[in-house]
Formats: structure tokens, C-alpha cells, sequence
């Protein structure tokens, strides 16, 4: 007999849990794989897996509370179409129909004169092959649309790392456990690359000495045995006098050298120019410590690098990368598994981007290039030969250029203008969807599917949908498939699903059932990858001449190059700024998160004793930084972490949440890297008075 529901008797039903694989989709080295807990349709726990070795069961804070993204309360879960002035934040819900429509009216009417005046603008807001470029690489190819160069966070890295490697290539991360020397460089790790730290702190429980080369003094550095602060865009300096004194005392591997480099002979004339008194007068570090340091990477084995990309974001920063991946050759370091370099392991992923993105779409057009990293100056850029179409139409997904982008007075000024067409697929109202036209509410990583490499390990993640699009939500593959229908684009790839695209990305390279299965494949690779040479370049050995680069006319050898801005004493801003991560945000993500917000607290400027004292300034105290870009208002931290001469001003803010509306990056410039294209972050003077 069934119970009768009016009774009051009947047994309350036991909640429905399951737990979903999944991958971090965030701009990080780790690309953990997570477990997210479902009861009854709702996510109530993310949590790393334990089965998937480089993550160990072990998330950072901000992704552990990944829920509080998905079910934020100012989440964006409807379109919303603007109302009031651009950047005012004013929107009025529209439906989806009406959204999508406007946007192919408008994209129809500006590609009929020239599609090269449509930019679409992304970057790593999801590191996943499919929501990243997966079906918006095919329609704007299908539309012939400008191409974006994505340089804004590792361009001048990458491209010194495969001229001298061939490729973005390095040691296995599990084996720094193993190493008993690790230098750090340009890493946070403890912020920026939490796994690879654990394996850090096992090595050194187990003898390795650890050393911290940053101009900031970071929670890293306290944990390392030694900390080279060294000035900003001064890392190649640092590099050629370490290859000057392990050429002079001969700690050398003479046979590695010889059957697997290419360049020896001009790199050793050209690193005796290096001897460590010069480097310590350009780098501000005692000549001393050079030579300790040699020493110690001359004549202990296995001894590897961990690089990161916080010291290539000068001018010199592609040179910078190349001096110091030409380090392991020198030693024979790529001998042991322990020993080498990691930069970023990217390079290692078998990915079928022609598969994936469909560059067939273009049908022969060469559309213009328009860099990143200078949208704010290219914003503003009327029609010419030389630079082609005015931008008219903007479509940013991924990204929160407003905030990020360098020189972001200019920026703005760009986004203001009423006759640009601006979309945003965004989870909230970022400064950048302040300025746009229509807001598309875009699923998070709980609510898609998607397919992860790294650049951090060497394994393949899939990411299922572990909740429903919350609202009226949609992928990234999924709005770009309906503004390609509603454009008329029949070509079959267009009705691609999100599962069939994550499918294709590595076709028959990885087994797609064992991702379907246990979340994760491992590439099967060798574990000391160059023991024996085999480097991917064009010769197959580590090139510390390039060939490639003598082709373009550049220099074929690294070299140090000074800063585009060089502190001095004549200087109107004498102080160097950097703008390291805050270690509870990602970029511009995370700020939202009041829990992570909360722990950060606002916007500070850090600043050592002796600069701080000179202009009589106190922690606490609002400060104006400023510089012939702009200026920025926030509060100043007396503090051990900043070396003398250079500031620290920490976190990409969102704009709207700094004391003047501002962040750090109303002073960078949009001026290059040498190499890569990339921008110039770190490469910054400023001056700093106490309001």
C-alpha cells in the first residue's frame, strides 16, 4: 500500500550524491584534476583527485572554493543589453534571441565592407581547448575576421625557450623531488605553482638546496635556502656571468657540449664578457653571491631549473629565456631526469589544432595581425594602408582586457568609443563588461564539457559537466555555434557538440576512453627527454646560436638587453615597479570571490624602508604612484619584500575596486618584448609621493 503524502508519515527521500571529474580550468602551471561533489543537482564540494599524481588531492584556496564562482549572487545568468553610457555598468536584461540577432545584424553589416574590422579578443580565462578557441577559432576563420596575437602573458618566454629548444619543452615536474639543486626563477611558486612547491619542499627534506632568483622577496624566497633579488629585465646578466665562471673554472660537460649544442664557441666568447662584478653592478646583487651560485650549479648533480614567466616581461625578456635554457647544456644537466629545465611542457602535447580550429575556414585570406598587448593604442587607430580597417566590432571572451591589458588609461579610452561594437561572454560584470554593448552569460567550469593539456605536467584532462548551466547560461562552443547558424555558416563543423570537439582536439593521439574513465591520461614520454640530444630544433641539438633568429636579422646569441625604462638618478621616476600576482587571485579572476578578497584585503604598494623613508611615507598611508602613462591611488606597505629601487604593486585589481577606479596597470606601457611580441609588464618606473 503506498504511504499517503497527506499523512505526515511518510520517510523523507535520501539525497541523490555523486562526484563528477573535472579539470581546473585556470592560468596555471598545475591544470589539477578535481572531484566535484553533486547532491541533488547542486555542487557542494570541489576537491582535488587524489589518483591523479601531480595534483595528489591538493587544490589552491581560490579553486577549493570553486562553488563560489558557480553560484555567485552577481553572477550574469541572463544577456543583457546596454542602456547607459559606455563603462557606466547599466544594462537591461534582453533574451537570447534578441541578443544573438543584434549581434549578427551588426557583425553582417561591418563585414560586408571589410571582416578584418571584426577583433575577436581571448586569452586564458579557461585554459580548455574547447571554450578557449575550440568553435570560436572556426567562426571567426569562417567570418575572416582580424587575428588576434595572444602575447599577453608568455610570448618572449615561449619564443626564447624554441629558439633554443625547438620547442616549449623541459624536464618531467615529479622529478625535481629527485633534484639536489633547484633553482627558482621568475616563480612565486607558492602562489603560482603549488604542486611543483610540494615537490620542491620534498627535495630539499631530502638534501637538495633550494635558491629564490626574484627581485621580490616572495613567500618562496623565505622557504629557500638562498634569494638573489636582482633588478628587474636584468636575468640574462645574471645568466651569461654564471656561464662566464663555469667556463673558468671548467664545470663543464665537454662531451654533452659537443655532440649535442650547436654555438659553443661563440656563446663561450660572448659569456666571458660576463665576468660576475659586471653582472653584480647591473643586476644590484653582490659579485659574491654570483659566484657562490655558480658554484653551486657547476658542481652539484642532478640540479634543475624551475623558470617562470614573471622574469620575461621586459624588454629583454626572449633573450633572457634563451641565456637560461642554454644553462643545462652547459653542465650536462639533461642527463639525469632530476636534472634540466622546465619552463612549460606545452610543447609535449600532441594536439590536432588543425582539427580543432579549422584554418581551412579561412579559404585563402591572410587577415591582419593586431597584437594584444596593444589594444589600447589600436582601439584608437583610424583606417589606414599600413594598419588597414578601423576596429568596429569586438567580441571578448576569456578575458578582462579592461583590467588587464597594459596602459589601461588607453584602453579604456578605446572600450569608450561609441562607434565600436563591443560583445563580452562573461560570468560577471567585469570592468570590461562595463563597456560593452551586449553581455552574453557564458557557463563556468562545473557546467561544460572541455579538454585540458598543461603546461605544468604532462598529462591530458577531460572536464564533464558536473551541475546544469546555471540561468540561462551558455558554453563558449555553444554561443559561437548559434551566431554561426544565425550568420548562415553551413559548413558541417559547425554543429560540432562540445563532447565531439573535446573529441577531436587529440583525435586518435590519446585514448579517449581512459580520459572518459579515470579523468586523466599520461603522455608516454621518455624520463629524461634530451639525455642524449634529440632536442627539437632544426639541427636536434640545443641551439645556443640560432639560426632562425640570424634569418631575421636578430642577434643569434642571447644577450643581456637594459630595460626600455632605466632607473636613475636623472630619472623623473626613479623607483621600478612590478606587478606581481596577489597569491589569493589569478589575473583579473578571483577578485570577486569576497572570501579571497577578504583574505587580500585592497590594493597595496609595497616598498622598502629606505624608499619609503625618503618620501616620508608610512604603511597605511595612501599613496599616489604615477608616471607620464598615468596614475594610480592606493595604499602603501612598508615592507622586507621590496628590494631597494623597485616597488611592488600586487594583484590585478578589478578597476572598479581600487581607491581612484584605477589599478597598477594604468602605468604600464604597451611597448615589446624582443622577442615574441609580448608586453612589458615589469619593465615600469614610476614615482610614488604620500597623498
Amino acid at each position: 500500500m503506498m504511504p499517503d503524502p497527506t499523512s505526515g508519515n511518510e520517510q523523507p527521500t535520501k539525497p541523490t550524491t555523486t562526484t563528477i571529474r573535472g579539470a581546473c580550468p585556470h592560468d596555471c602551471p598545475d591544470t589539477c584534476a578535481l572531484l566535484t561533489t553533486v547532491q541533488d543537482g547542486v555542487a557542494i564540494r570541489v576537491q582535488g583527485n587524489p589518483d591523479h599524481r601531480p595534483t595528489d588531492g591538493a587544490l589552491c584556496t581560490k579553486v577549493s572554493r570553486y562553488t563560489e564562482r558557480s553560484y555567485h549572487s552577481e553572477r550574469i545568468l541572463q544577456p543583457l543589453k546596454r542602456i547607459g553610457p559606455k563603462g557606466s555598468g547599466q544594462f537591461q536584461p534582453v533574451t537570447w534571441d534578441a541578443a544573438l540577432d543584434e549581434i549578427v545584424t551588426r557583425l553582417q553589416t561591418i563585414a560586408a565592407r571589410d571582416p578584418q574590422a571584426i577583433l575577436p579578443y581571448s586569452y586564458a580565462g579557461t585554459m580548455g581547448l574547447v571554450q578557449a578557441e575550440g568553435m570560436a577559432a572556426r567562426f571567426f576563420h569562417r567570418l575572416g575576421a582580424s587575428h588576434l596575437e595572444r602575447t599577453i602573458c608568455s610570448a618572449a618566454g615561449g619564443e626564447g625557450l624554441m629558439t633554443t629548444l625547438g620547442a616549449k619543452v623541459g624536464m618531467k615536474v615529479e622529478h625535481f623531488a629527485e633534484s639536489q639543486l633547484i633553482l627558482i626563477w621568475g616563480s612565486n611558486s607558492i602562489a603560482s605553482n603549488l604542486h611543483f612547491w610540494r615537490l620542491a619542499q620534498q627535495a630539499k627534506r631530502d638534501g637538495a638546496r633550494l635558491v629564490c632568483i626574484d627581485p621580490r622577496r616572495t613567500e618562496t624566497a623565505d622557504k629557500c635556502h638562498d634569494h638573489v633579488a636582482l633588478r628587474p629585465g636584468t636575468d640574462a646578466a645574471l645568466a651569461l656571468a654564471l656561464m662566464h665562471e663555469l667556463i673558468t673554472h671548467d664545470w663543464l660537460d665537454h662531451d654533452y657540449i659537443e655532440r649535442h649544442t650547436l654555438g659553443w664557441a661563440a656563446l663561450r666568447e660572448r659569456a666571458l664578457l660576463w665576468p660576475p662584478e659586471r653582472a653584480a653592478d647591473v643586476c644590484g646583487v653582490p659579485a659574491q653571491q654570483i659566484i657562490d651560485l655558480a658554484r653551486a650549479y657547476g658542481t652539484t648533480q642532478p640540479a634543475a631549473i624551475r623558470l617562470n614567466y614573471g622574469m620575461q616581461r621586459v624588454r629583454g625578456g626572449g633573450n633572457a629565456a634563451r641565456a637560461i635554457a642554454c644553462l643545462p647544456a652547459l653542465v650536462g644537466a639533461w642527463r639525469h631526469r632530476a636534472g634540466g629545465l622546465l619552463l612549460s611542457s606545452s610543447g609535449h602535447f600532441p594536439i590536432d589544432r588543425a582539427a580543432l580550429h579549422r584554418p581551412d575556414l579561412l579559404a585563402g585570406r591572410t587577415p591582419r595581425m593586431i597584437n594584444m598587448s596593444t589594444i589600447g593604442d589600436d582601439l584608437l587607430r583610424e583606417a589606414s594602408p599600413e594598419f588597414g580597417p578601423k576596429i568596429k566590432a569586438l567580441i571578448v571572451y576569456n578575458s578582462n582586457p579592461v583590467a588587464v591589458a597594459p596602459d589601461s588609461g588607453q584602453v579604456v579610452r578605446g572600450f569608450e568609443r561609441e562607434d565600436l561594437f563591443t560583445v563580452v561572454l562573461e560570468h560577471f560584470q567585469t570592468d570590461t563588461a562595463d563597456h560593452a554593448d551586449i553581455i552574453l552569460p557564458a557557463t563556468t567550469q562545473l557546467e561544460h564539457w572541455d579538454i585540458h593539456a598543461s603546461y605544468g605536467h604532462t598529462d591530458v584532462l577531460l572536464n564533464r559537466p558536473a551541475i546544469a548551466p546555471q540561468g540561462q547560461a551558455r558554453s563558449n562552443a555553444a554561443i559561437f555555434r548559434d551566431l554561426a547558424a544565425r550568420m548562415g555558416f553551413t559548413e558541417p563543423c559547425f554543429q560540432d557538440g562540445d563532447e565531439a570537439l573535446c573529441r577531436i582536439a587529440f583525435g586518435d593521439r590519446v585514448d579517449f576512453q581512459t580520459l572518459l574513465d579515470q579523468g586523466y591520461a599520461t603522455l608516454p614520454l621518455p624520463d629524461a627527454p634530451f639525455a642524449e640530444g634529440g632536442f627539437p630544433t632544426p639541427s636536434g641539438h640545443c641551439e645556443f646560436a640560432s639560426s632562425r633568429l640570424a634569418a631575421q636579422g636578430l642577434d643569434p646569441l642571447p644577450d643581456h638587453l637594459p630595460n626600455h625604462e632605466l632607473a636613475g638618478s636623472q630619472s623623473a621616476y626613479p623607483l621600478a615597479m612590478i606587478s606581481p600576482p596577489a597569491r589569493n587571485f589569478l589575473n583579473s579572476s578571483f577578485v570577486n570571490v569576497k572570501s579571497l578578497r577578504d583574505i587580500e584585503g585592497e590594493p597595496l604598494l609595497e616598498m622598502c624602508a629606505d624608499d619609503a623613508a625618503a618620501r616620508s611615507i608610512q604603511s597605511g598611508e595612501v599613496v599616489r604612484v604615477f608616471n607620464s602613462r598615468g596614475e594610480h591611488r592606493c595604499k602603501a606597505k612598508v615592507s622586507s619584500r621590496a628590494r631597494p629601487g623597485v616597488v611592488n604593486g600586487l594583484g590585478i585589481w578589478w578597476r572598479k575596486l581600487g581607491l581612484d577606479g584605477t589599478n597598477v596597470n594604468q602605468l604600464t606601457s604597451q611597448r615589446l618584448t624582443d622577442l615574441g611580441h609580448g608586453p612589458v609588464f615589469y619593465d615600469c618606473l614610476v614615482e610614488v609621493e604620500k597623498l
